[in-house]
C-alpha cells in the first residue's frame, strides 16, 4: 500500500502561514463546552477590526496579592479636618474590587461618550460576566459586532443603551439589531496626572 499520498501534512495544503483573523500562528485549544459562550467572546474582541470604544485587558488568573495600608482617618472632601495616622488595616484590591475572579475582565475605555458617568479616555473598568444586566447599569454591549460601553436602559420591551455626553447619541436597539450585553462595569480606574 502506498502512504505518501494519504495522511500527514502535505505541501501547499491548510491555510497559510499568518493568514488568519489574527495573522500570526495559531494553536488549536480544546475548552470545555461550559466555558465556549465566555472564551468566544475575548476571541472576537481580538478578532474585530472595527473601531470600538473599549479595548479589553484580561485579568491576570493568578493575581498578585497586593494589600495596601488603609488609615482610619477619613479624607475630608469638603473641609479639613484634623489629621490622625492611625493604621486600620490592609486593603487588597484584587479582593476589593474583584468579585468573580473567574468572569472579571478588565476594560480600557476609548472615547469621550460616557465622561457624563465618570468614564474617561484610557480609564480601566473592571467588568463582570456573571452578573445580571439590569436598566440603569452601565454595560459592555456588542452592537452589530462592534463593541461599546453605554448605559443599558429598558422600558417597556425596548432597549437603548445610553451616551453619558449630549455630543453622543444614544443606541436604539431595532428588530434586525444584533445585541449582546457582554458584562456589567463594577468599578472605574482613573488615574490622575
Amino acid at each position: 500500500m502506498n502512504t505518501a499520498n494519504h495522511g500527514g501534512a502535505r505541501k501547499g495544503a491548510g491555510r497559510k502561514k499568518n493568514s488568519g483573523s489574527f495573522k500570526e500562528e495559531t494553536k488549536v485549544i480544546r475548552v470545555p463546552v461550559s466555558l465556549v459562550n465566555t472564551i468566544n467572546p475575548v476571541i472576537e474582541i481580538y478578532k474585530s477590526q472595527v473601531k470600538s470604544d473599549v479595548e479589553v485587558l484580561l485579568a491576570n488568573d493568578n493575581p498578585t496579592e497586593l494589600s495596601i495600608p488603609i488609615f482610619t482617618s477619613r479624607v475630608q472632601a469638603g473641609f479639613p479636618s484634623p489629621a490622625d495616622d492611625h493604621l486600620e488595616d490592609t486593603l487588597d484590591l484584587n479582593t476589593h474590587l474583584i468579585h468573580h475572579k473567574e468572569a472579571t475582565f478588565f476594560v480600557k475605555a476609548q472615547g469621550d461618550s460616557m465622561i457624563g458617568a465618570g468614564i474617561q479616555q484610557g480609564d480601566i473598568l473592571i467588568v463582570d460576566k456573571s452578573l445580571t444586566a439590569k436598566s440603569g447599569k452601565i454595560v459592555i454591549a456588542v452592537v452589530d459586532g462592534e463593541f461599546t460601553v453605554k448605559r443599558l436602559h429598558k422600558y417597556k420591551g425596548s432597549i437603548t443603551l445610553k451616551a453619558e455626553n449630549p455630543d453622543f447619541k444614544d443606541i436604539k436597539i431595532g428588530g434586525d439589531d444584533e445585541l449582546i450585553i457582554w458584562g456589567v462595569v463594577t468599578s472605574v480606574i482613573h488615574q490622575y496626572e
